[in-house]
């Protein structure tokens, strides 16, 4: 029995989710973009999809599980559930309008046209706000719409900004942040369950390693303390006694991006032979 995971057929979304489960030790044949593919060393199979479509696949049973952008499972407004979210692919859904425009606030979005491809969650916000406005319904490139006269703003995803800024719009209200998350069907079997429970497991492992280091240094054992309020690992740092009087080593987990700050710390603390490895898998 294989479980079968819809993911997106290409473009960020596609290249961070094989990222990830090839961090998982799941090996998927790369090369060959035909629609159904069986990973070599698990029970699962990959169901390439487009975005708008996994949603529906996971909710009918044509796919057991997806991992699909929490903006278009918004949208689409299907009965899956959401499993886990995945902390990649983040964006937000925001009203942007041309740059030249002084905003006073959602009142101006009244009588007006907004360009979207995400209608469903739009009307919900514009409602909710008591604006009148016209939504325009298009797909791709919904950011030239103002330029070429189609529309007076825009409703779409937003990164970087710099596609914005490239066509002369700025952002003036976020409706909707969003991430990638794994949803499943509703009436998925215990058997794909079991799987299901494995893989996340796996998928914890990867995402708890990520954005750590593992330390080890010799450090003053009159130092340890202080030390160890700075390192606190997982529980707490591991101290082994070396051969020399008054010295010991210390290993533990470091966050990388306060790396520079604590190894400054400890070497003013006295720290010596301070050596940092990557950590390929956590599990707690």
């Amino acid at each position: 029995m294989l479980l079968r995971i819809a993911v997106q057929a290409k473009g960020r979304l596609f290249e961070e989710t094989m990222t990830m489960l090839a961090e998982s030790s799941i090996k998927i044949e790369s090369g060959k973009r035909t629609l159904l593919v069986p990973a070599k060393n698990f029970p699962v199979e990959i169901l390439y999809l487009r975005d708008d479509d996994i949603p529906q696949a996971v909710a009918s049973g044509i796919a057991d599980v997806g991992i699909v952008g929490e903006n278009e499972f918004v949208e689409r407004a299907e009965e899956a559930d959401i499993i886990k979210r995945l902390d990649f692919s983040k964006c937000r859904l925001s009203l942007a309008i041309p740059k030249e425009i002084d905003y006073k606030g959602l009142e101006w979005f009244n009588g007006k046209k907004i360009a979207t491809s995400y209608p469903a969650i739009l009307r919900s916000f514009l409602d909710k706000n008591n604006i009148k406005a016209d939504i325009h319904v298009i797909t791709g490139s919904v950011e030239i719409a103002p330029g070429i006269g189609l529309a007076d703003s825009i409703f779409d995803i937003v990164s970087s900004g710099s596609t914005l800024v490239s066509n002369n719009l700025k952002e003036v209200e976020v409706v909707m942040k969003s991430e990638a998350i794994l949803i499943g069907n509703k009436k998925l079997a215990a058997e794909k369950r079991d799987i299901l429970n494995e893989l996340l497991f796996r998928f914890d492992s990867y995402k708890n390693a990520e954005g750590k280091k593992y330390i080890v240094l010799n450090i003053p054992n009159d130092k340890i303390a202080a030390a160890s309020e700075l390192l606190p690992g997982i529980k707490a740092p591991t101290i082994t006694k070396l051969e020399t009087d008054g010295w010991s080593s210390m290993a533990s987990v470091i966050e990388e991006k306060h790396f520079w700050e604590i190894i400054g710390k400890l070497k003013n603390l006295g720290a010596e032979g301070i050596l940092v490895m990557p950590i390929e898998k956590m599990i707690y």
